[in-house]
C-alpha cells in the first residue's frame, strides 16, 4: 500500500494538534502564508491537507486551484474559534457535485 503524506494548515493552535501525530504542518495567519503553504505541501507531496475553516475561507481562490486536482484532498476542518459551517457547506457541494443530489441534508427539491 502506498505511504500517503498528510498535513494541516492553518492557525497555529489548530494544527499543533496534527503535529503532535507526526503530519506536516504550517501555521498561518494570511491568505498569502496559507496559498504558499499549500503549494510548497503539494510541493512536498503531500496528498491529504487539513485546512482550518478561517484559513479556507481567506484563500479560497488557492482551494479553487485545487478542487480538480486528483492528487491532493484538501479538507476543511474547525479552527480554533470553533465551527462557522464552511467545512460543511463544502463538503456539501462537494457530494452534490459529484452525485447530483443533497444526500447530507435531503434537500432534493430542486
Amino acid at each position: 500500500m502506498a505511504d500517503v503524506r498528510m498535513g494541516a494548515v492553518g492557525e497555529r493552535d489548530a494544527v499543533l494538534c496534527f503535529k503532535a501525530i507526526g503530519m506536516q504542518t504550517i501555521s498561518t495567519e494570511t491568505a498569502e502564508e496559507t496559498t504558499r503553504a499549500l503549494f510548497t505541501l503539494v510541493k512536498q507531496g503531500v496528498r491529504v491537507i487539513f485546512i482550518t475553516e478561517n484559513a479556507a475561507k481567506a484563500a479560497a481562490e488557492a482551494l479553487e486551484r485545487y478542487q480538480t486536482d486528483p492528487q491532493v484532498a484538501i479538507i476543511p476542518i474547525p479552527g480554533s474559534a470553533g465551527v462557522s459551517g464552511y467545512a460543511m457547506s463544502r463538503i456539501k457541494a462537494n457530494v452534490e457535485k459529484a452525485i447530483g443530489a443533497d444526500i447530507l441534508f435531503g434537500n432534493n427539491d430542486r
